[in-house]
């Protein structure tokens, strides 16, 4: 699984180089075990995690559950799981959309306090109206606890593809970015607020997510 973790400063850079990126138990675990890992670290802290060329993240393996159905639900929950965590985890995060950010991709990009996307190529979209693939309560709530409700309601009923430009208009990213500067502004993000009480943080976004984290499967503390 090459999802790798490099340290710039206090600022910890994890790059996903899975092709698609695709959500299975193995990518998730990978993911998990960088926060385990980071989650022990004395100090300044915060994360970015970004993808590499087309795609940041293109959803669920489909292809792999039509050879493993039962691994569907078990993906299912364990993604929900790692959002709940992430919306509460006692570090600053950032996610630098770099390329395609679909489905469960998109929902996983949710879970990060700041989001930058590609100014020039790449879309945000739930497309699951349009392949057929319902949400239930606890995917619907990830868009409703972290997007505009009007956003979330065209994201969800359409299948919008969202660039960039559109993509912040909406409230979707918070910033766009040429592909150059992408992963330098994210860094820079990143580093402004690595220096926050990290007690403190994560005291704030369970007051904030705490909530939706528990629905998603996560036990706050």
């Amino acid at each position: 699984m090459d999802i790798s973790v490099s340290q710039e400063g206090p600022v910890a850079v994890l790059r996903w180089r899975e092709g698609e990126n695709r959500i299975n138990l193995d990518s998730l675990q990978r993911i998990n075990s960088i926060l385990d890992e980071l989650e022990t670290l004395d100090g300044p802290l915060a994360l970015v995690l970004t993808g590499e060329g087309k795609f940041f993240c293109n959803g669920l393996d489909l292809e792999r559950f039509g050879a493993n159905p039962a691994e569907f639900a078990s993906t299912l929950d364990e993604m929900n799981r790692t959002i709940g965590r992430l919306l509460v985890y006692p570090a600053y995060t950032v996610a630098a959309l770099n390329g395609h950010t679909f489905a469960g991709g998109a929902l996983l990009s949710c879970a990060f306090d700041y989001r930058i996307m590609r100014s020039d190529r790449g879309f945000w979209c739930m497309n699951e109206a349009e392949i057929g693939l319902a949400l239930d309560e606890r995917l619907w709530s990830i868009l409703a606890n972290r997007l505009p409700r009007q956003s979330a309601i065209i994201a969800a009923t359409t299948a919008h593809r969202f660039a960039g430009p559109d993509a912040r208009a909406h409230g979707i990213v918070e910033a766009v970015a040429s592909e150059d500067e992408l992963l330098e502004h994210a860094v820079g993000v990143a580093e402004r607020y690595a220096t926050l009480d990290r007690k403190t943080l994560g005291v704030h976004k369970r007051l904030i997510h705490g909530v939706e984290a528990e629905l998603l499967g996560f036990r706050t503390k």
